[in-house]
Order: structure tokens, then sequence, then C-alpha cells
């Protein structure tokens, strides 16, 4: 009886893991083909130049390659993402792209003037940026993982 229930608990755990592997990459996937539009391009560009860390890149090249080349990091992570069900080793190259890129994105909410509102005595952001909190998660979850 207690193998069975280890056995379920297993692949209970191994189907949750799946599913948030394959929806962090379609998340990432879909975020990163969306970067190509101008109107993606023009949405994360007061992002960009209030940050520390990137507000001197449109001084270099323009709004829409900026975003392109967030898009393709994005859709490289994904892509890593998927093929680490097949090849174990592109696992850790996912989790540092993604904990790199949701480490930085979650310092925008506190790098870019007026992400933070406050609705009904409650602040609030921007919550497209909130989900980036789950997917910094999973990224430290998978960068640990030995499968």
């Amino acid at each position: 009886m207690n193998g069975t229930k280890t056995n379920h608990q297993a692949t209970v755990h191994q189907s949750g893991y799946y599913i948030s592997l394959f929806g962090a990459a379609l998340i990432l996937l879909w975020i990163g083909i969306f970067k190509f539009t101008p109107t993606e391009a023009n949405a994360i560009k007061p992002l960009i130049e209030n940050h520390f860390l990137t507000f001197f890149v449109y001084n270099f090249v323009s709004v829409q390659s900026v975003s392109n080349t967030i898009g393709l990091i994005e859709i490289i992570i994904a892509l890593l993402l998927i093929f680490s069900v097949k090849f174990a080793s592109l696992k850790r190259l996912a989790g540092f792209g993604m904990i790199t890129t949701f480490l930085i994105t979650l310092s925008y909410l506190f790098t870019t003037p007026g992400v933070w509102k406050v609705v009904d005595g409650v602040p609030v952001t921007d919550f497209f940026i909130l989900k980036d909190l789950m997917l910094l998660g999973f990224g430290l979850m998978i960068l640990k993982e030995k499968k």
C-alpha cells in the first residue's frame, strides 16, 4: 500500500513538473513572439529606458531591435525548456536563463516610474510582470533538479 502511495505521489509530482515546464515554455514563447511587434516594443520602452542596466541601449539600437533581442532571448529559453525534456543537460541553461531574465524583469517594478498605482487604497502594478515571480521560482527549481 505504501508503495502505491509513493508511486502516486511521484506521478502527481512529475505531472505538475511537466505542466509547469510546458506552461513556462508556452508563456516565454508567446511573449517572445509578441516582442517582435511594434506594440510590445513601445510598451516595454519605459521599462528599458528607466532601468540602471538597460537605460543606454536606445542610444545604440532602435526600440524594435531591443524588443526583438529580448524576444529572441525569451524564445531561446522556451526552446531550451522544451528540449530539456529530451536533453537534460539543457535544463541548467534554461534555469540560468530564466533566473537572469526574471530577476531583471522583476526589478523593473522598482525602477520604472508610474508602474505602481493605488486603486481603492490597494497598491497595484501592471500585473503582467508578476507572472515573472512564478517563472523565477520555476527557474530556481529546475536549476537544482538532478534529472
